[in-house]
């Protein structure tokens, strides 16, 4: 069941259960200035930016009671913004065309470097287009049977706009060990991931920890918030600062971190770092009160922030015991292009040497 998967830095479903029919939204100061698109989806959090454009250019949203088809159009502070969601259709996964960059596969598993924007599992909104879907097209029969029915074995997922490498189950037996090793998070040794973010400001210490529970916000369900210890699930997220980048001032203004998962939890690396004060450049959810900062930066690392259109973050290595031969394996993935170019453009603002901080490999079986 996907309910039972670990985390990982995953949205559960990208529109949850009873986000369907018209729903109406009316723009704060914050908003003033902004594309349509980009205040819906912070807004609503548990649709996409990308299902929100599709959906203004179904003719599927209002402002002030005129239809908008652009999701460029700027709104005003105290405009009223109407969004139509269709009910959700019941997903039966189907093979689709849709290119892979593969890192590594054999007969047992699959390891993708995933883009951001690909949504790994159908769900409301999203029954076609998902990594589920290019993985049945790209696999065919040699696919896990669990549940009965020829589908990858999707044993972790990482959120719609977080890119990096994911693993899937080829095989029944691969299914069983990898879903086993997630389960532990790494506290047997065998599975490591590491993810690299960028983030507003600089944390106080080089290197931390966040051990902080989260829950379901009470105040909006589509959310996750830190909540007292015993109140919802243990959380936990190591940090180690990289790089620091300055403003146009020579202030520091942003930091590189390099993020380890103790546990996985929704949203954990968003939240934990938004609960010490460091979200995530770029983060519509969590990192709201922060979009104002943009300002300090150069006109290049400006355009890059908004360019790039999601978070800033990355699962940028993933390591485990392959749960047949029992190898160990270890992959890296590449900084994406947006990611790296808002990381230059930042580095450039600091007037520093641009450099690259993750190459891609192929796999490194020991």
């Amino acid at each position: 069941m996907i309910a039972d998967l670990p985390d990982d830095e995953l949205e559960d479903v990208d529109e949850p259960p009873g986000l369907a029919g018209s729903m109406l939204l009316v723009a704060d100061a914050e908003a003033h200035g902004q594309r349509i698109d980009r205040v819906l989806a912070a807004a609503v959090p548990g649709i996409s930016r990308s299902r929100l454009q599709a959906l203004i250019k179904d003719r599927q949203v209002t402002l002030d009671g005129v239809t908008v088809t652009d999701p460029g159009t700027k709104v005003r502070s105290g405009q009223a913004m109407t969004v139509e969601l269709p009910p959700p259709v019941a997903a039966d996964p189907q093979g689709e065309d849709i290119p892979l960059t593969v890192v590594f596969e054999d007969r047992h598993l699959i390891v993708i470097d995933k883009p951001a924007g690909l949504v790994v599992h159908p769900a409301a909104g999203h029954g076609s287009g998902t990594l589920v879907n290019a993985l049945i097209g790209h696999c065919g029969d040699s696919l896990s049977g669990v549940g009965g029915v020829k589908r990858p074995g999707i044993v972790h997922r990482l959120d719609k706009d977080t890119s990096g490498l994911l693993v899937a189950a080829k095989s029944d037996a691969a299914h069983a060990g990898l879903s086993e090793q997630f389960a532990a998070h790494g506290a047997d040794g065998r599975l490591q991931r590491a993810y690299l973010a960028l983030v507003w400001g600089v944390p106080p210490r080089t290197k931390g920890v966040v051990d902080a529970a989260l829950s379901r916000s009470a105040q909006n369900r589509v959310k996750i918030a830190v909540v007292p210890e015993g109140a919802g699930r243990h959380a936990v997220t190591h940090y180690e600062v990289l790089d620091v980048f300055t403003d146009t001032e020579g202030a520091p203004v942003a930091s590189l971190v390099r993020l380890v998962l103790e546990t996985g939890r929704t949203h954990q690396i968003r939240v934990h770092m938004a609960h010490i004060g460091h979200p995530l450049l770029g983060d519509p959810v969590y990192g709201r009160g922060f979009q104002t900062r943009a300002a300090r930066l150069g006109e290049p690392a400006r355009a890059a922030l908004e360019g790039m259109g999601r978070q800033a973050l990355h699962a940028a290595e993933l390591g485990f015991e392959h749960p047949v031969t029992g190898k160990a394996l270890i992959f890296q993935a590449a900084l994406p292009a947006d990611f790296a170019g808002l990381s230059n453009a930042l580095q450039a603002c600091s007037g520093k040497q641009v450099r690259g901080k993750v190459k891609r490999g192929r796999g490194r079986r020991a």
